[in-house]
């Protein structure tokens, strides 16, 4: 099974625990990634610490995944781009919800 497969089926498996909010996420909610040729799946869990927003990417389906974690306090963001910028994610915390906008929508 190739890398991208398994992305897709994580993906699938973690978004079926829950339903989709338009503009966020629940708890151990998956929601897909598409930065061009890098893609992958995203999630957070709620961690005494703050929100733990786990993302795992990789490029094409021979590409190596890399996984990012990212603890937000309320009020922060992590942004993830392309080194050409060409293609941008913002997940960010806002109070006890977590926010993903994809490319322009929120980013400057």
């Amino acid at each position: 099974m190739s890398i991208r497969n398994i992305l897709f089926a994580t993906a699938f498996a973690l978004a079926s625990l829950g339903a989709t909010r338009a503009d966020g996420l629940r708890p151990v909610e998956a929601k897909s990634i598409d930065l061009g040729e890098v893609s992958g799946v995203a999630y957070y869990t709620v961690e005494r610490d703050g929100f733990h927003v786990v993302t795992t990417l990789a490029q094409g389906e021979a590409g190596t995944p890399i996984r990012v974690v990212s603890v937000l306090a309320p009020g922060q963001r992590v942004v993830l781009s392309t080194a050409n910028h060409a293609s941008r994610l913002e997940i960010s915390r806002q109070g006890d919800s977590v926010l993903v906008r994809k490319d322009n929508e929120a980013l400057d």
